[in-house]
């Protein structure tokens, strides 16, 4: 696989584990323990698909991707909660390619991971 994946998670041990697993996998990855510190890294445009957790302090993951959503549209977002949230209504949103419930099951979510970095 090639792309750039951004994680954004404010639990260090979230971004570690799915910077191990998507580097594994071939990806380059760029960890953010907040929304804001990835809104001011500077240019976003690099970056193939975006993975977020929606519950963080100061600004949610469902608030992340509206922002980025008008900054980037066609920038696909995976959602990461341990929320008991239906899924399905999230993934409903524009520019959502799936949300994933913690524990989530590693296969699946590298799964959405490339059909969301080769659809772009």
């Amino acid at each position: 696989m090639t792309g750039v994946v951004a994680v954004v998670d404010d639990d260090p041990r979230v971004l570690e584990s799915l910077a191990n697993l998507l580097e594994s996998a071939g990806y380059s990855v760029c960890v953010f323990p907040s929304p804001g510190s990835l809104l001011a890294a500077g240019d976003l445009s690099h970056i193939d698909c975006l993975i977020s957790d929606i519950r963080m302090p100061i600004m949610d993951g469902l608030a992340l991707e509206q922002v980025m959503h008008h900054a980037f549209p066609e920038l696909p977002v995976i959602l990461i909660t341990a929320l008991h949230m239906p899924a399905e209504t999230i993934a409903k949103r524009p520019g959502i390619r799936g949300c994933f419930h913690k524990p989530f099951d590693a296969q699946q979510l590298l799964a959405a991971v490339a059909s969301a970095v080769t659809d772009r």
